[in-house]
Formats: structure tokens, sequence, C-alpha cells
């Protein structure tokens, strides 16, 4: 039983469709990479780069993807309403609902053409 195929046997379509996967492999392999290095070290499952390189790289497609996938601790979230910002004074908590709807729906000083 032969296992390997000779390149002129196999149909017209067939290496374009190799190549094409190829050139998929390689950009997600390059992305995760990417991302992994501009990821800060405590935001890493394994707390180390060396891992993820050795997981993206020789795991191929599959390596890259559980990296993307699962290789980073999501950031904490945000409350935008307890998070000062440097353009607006501190809110009074009567106010809240009103910010609240100022970051949801935009400023209310704004008149309704400019939104």
């Amino acid at each position: 039983m032969q296992t390997n195929i000779p390149m002129g046997d196999l149909p017209g379509w067939a290496l374009p469709v190799i190549v094409a996967l190829a050139a998929v492999q390689l950009a997600v392999e390059v992305y995760a990479l990417v991302v992994m290095l501009r990821t800060p070290l405590e935001r890493l499952v394994f707390g180390k780069r060396w891992p993820w390189v050795v997981i993206i790289l020789f795991v191929n497609l599959v390596g890259a993807i559980i990296f993307l996938a699962a290789g980073r601790k999501p950031l904490p979230a945000v409350d935008p309403l307890a998070a000062p910002t440097p353009d607006v004074p501190p809110v009074a908590p009567a106010d809240r609902a009103a910010r609240a709807a100022d970051v949801l729906y935009g400023s209310a000083s704004l008149p309704d053409d400019a939104r």
C-alpha cells in the first residue's frame, strides 16, 4: 500500500488548497506568537513564555488556537462608573444614574442633531 502520492497524481485543485491551508496555518501561528509576546507575564496561564512558544510552534495550528482560546487570563472587569476619568469631576451618588445614562447613551448636553 502506497502512502505517499506523487505531486503529479494530485488533482489540479489540490495544490492551491494545500498552499492556502499552509498559509492560514502560518498566519495563525505568527499571530499567536505576536499576541503571546505582547501579553504581560502575569496574564499568561503558565506565567512563562517558553511553554507557549513550544506549544504554538510544535503543536502547529492546534497549539496556536489553544493559546488564543485559553492561554491568557482575562482582564479584570472595570466599572466605568467607579473608575475616575481625568476630564470628568467626581460624581455624587445622587448623580450616579445620570452618569450611567451618559456612559451608555452619550452626554445629555449634546443637541439631538449632534448625536
